[in-house]
């Protein structure tokens, strides 16, 4: 069994045993990656469920979303949402993405081409380095543009009953854009979305089947001190689950998310991050109930123009982000560390929405302020109502650059690692770090190995990529329900 109820661990001293704190999207793929392999793993997570935390729901497969960030991070993002998708296929949705400049904006659609065409380039060279890698579509058809004048012959079209091509799919923005508002040519992208309920399944889903993989929720670290042998870690619990009051272990990676900061000062440990408090909305626009793709409106981050983000879901649910501080930013929600705590500080009102729980005036407001923010754009849909509770969390950013969109682990004195991604598909890059990691130390040869040598550098997930869609998506849905949001949008 992989979840323990009221029972004591006990491990064979033999085996190389890891340690993970925090059950997110970081804290799972690395506990899957190493358990998969036949390494002991004990997932920790003090709340009741894994894959919790900040709103994903952007695959960012290119990162196309970010004008700001560098041509390199871009390319990143390209291939870790590739290696994402293979192993996580089912947690997307696969939809492509319309990006489209404001009036107001000072850039024009032929700028963003330079980038469009070497991430282009770049996808094409991967594929001809391995065919798996084909998973955002044809590289021919990665990015197409299209003209006032296309769009308007689209608009004349009946919706699909499903989409079949690029152009099924610009249809219903077609139909609903204000022409007036936008610049053209729009843009599409195979940039597709991706499902926290659905990663999150698939988490719970293989974690319980792996025999290496023991998961621990409702269960908090309140101390960490070296190993008697000065080899490993000594981890003091409180766990509703497990009788047990301490953890031995071999290593440890500290994938706590926003809170990775309260366990480096357990240690001791110095580091210099960010946090940042986001949210995002659930409409229901009950008008319009078919198929869209991801639509993009660009601005400038922080100002009433900010970007915004309409992202569908079925049955007319939407899910909204605008980068203003009325809406997905927050005044005060962006701080940092000192130098008397790794871990920075954010405001009671923010740790009172993580932990507890939202004032309902307060979802009404921004939810409507997200509405209206996109129907600058898509003037039918202002008619959209609240449709949920806000997705909602803290994300951390290594170091001091809040542009920083590509990170992945940090490594401190002896068997200790720390995850800091900032985008979901980060978190395999993470793991594989932490796998060189061991065999550069030679830790994974001072103790039996259950898998074969050759896979340990491979993506090898036979168990998590066995799971079906069927599975995957009821427990979604049991999940997003638990969670206190509409089934519709798992």
């Amino acid at each position: 069994m992989a979840l323990i109820n009221n029972l004591n661990l006990q491990f064979e001293d033999d085996l190389f045993h890891v340690g993970i704190i925090g059950g997110g999207i970081a804290g799972s793929t690395i506990a899957l990656r190493l358990s998969e392999l036949g390494i002991r793993v004990t997932l920790l997570e003090k709340g009741p469920s894994l894959v919790n935390g900040p709103p994903i729901c952007h695959l960012h497969a290119g990162g196309n979303f970010y004008r700001e960030i560098s041509d390199q991070q871009c390319l990143t993002l390209l291939r870790q949402s590739i290696d994402t998708l293979k192993i996580y296929p089912y947690s997307a949705n696969l939809r492509p993405t319309v990006f489209a400049l404001p009036k107001y904006d000072k850039s024009t659609p032929n700028d963003l081409l330079p980038r469009l065409k070497l991430l282009q380039a770049e996808y094409e060279a991967l594929i001809e380095k391995d065919i798996s890698n084909k998973v955002l579509g044809s590289a021919d058809e990665y990015y197409r543009f299209y003209s006032r004048e296309q769009l308007e012959i689209l608009a004349q079209k009946i919706d699909p009953i499903t989409p079949e091509c690029l152009d099924d799919w610009m249809i219903p923005v077609a139909k609903n854009i204000d022409y007036s508002q936008v610049q053209f040519p729009l843009l599409l992208i195979q940039e597709y979305g991706l499902s926290v309920f659905r990663l999150a399944a698939t988490a719970s889903l293989a974690t319980d089947i792996l025999p290496d993989c023991h998961v621990l929720t409702h269960t908090q670290v309140t101390n960490i001190e070296k190993s008697e042998n000065k080899q490993g870690w000594t981890i003091s619990i409180d766990s509703q689950v497990t009788e047990t009051k301490t953890l031995e272990v071999d290593y440890l990676i500290n994938a706590c998310g926003f809170k990775t900061g309260e366990v480096d000062d357990m240690l001791n440990l110095k580091r210099v991050r960010m946090v940042e408090f986001k949210a995002a909305y659930i409409a229901h626009w009950n008008q319009y109930q078919g198929y869209w793709p991801e639509v993009i409106f660009y601005g400038e981050r922080g100002t009433p123009q900010g970007m915004a983000q309409l992202t569908p879901s079925t049955n007319g649910y939407f899910q909204l982000h605008g980068m203003t501080e009325d809406i997905t930013l927050f005044k005060g929600g962006l701080v940092s560390s000192d130098g008397n705590s790794s871990q920075p500080q954010l405001s009671e009102r923010f740790l009172k929405k993580i932990d507890s729980a939202w004032e309902a005036g307060s979802v009404r407001s921004r939810t409507e302020k997200s509405i209206d923010h996109i129907a600058q754009f898509l003037p039918s849909f202002r008619s959209a109502i609240v449709g949920g509770e806000p997705l909602f969390g803290a994300q951390q950013i290594p170091g001091i650059d809040p542009d920083n969109r590509v990170a992945d682990v940090s490594f401190s004195g002896n068997n200790y690692a720390r995850t800091e991604i900032v985008k979901a598909s980060s978190a395999l890059d993470a793991a594989d770090l932490i796998i060189d990691k061991f065999i550069e130390k030679k830790l994974l040869e001072q103790k039996s190995l259950k898998c074969s040598k050759q896979l340990i550098t491979s993506h090898y997930f036979p168990v998590t990529q066995s799971l079906s869609l069927n599975s995957i998506t009821k427990k979604a849905e049991l999940l997003a329900k638990q969670r206190n949001y509409p089934a519709d949008i798992a």
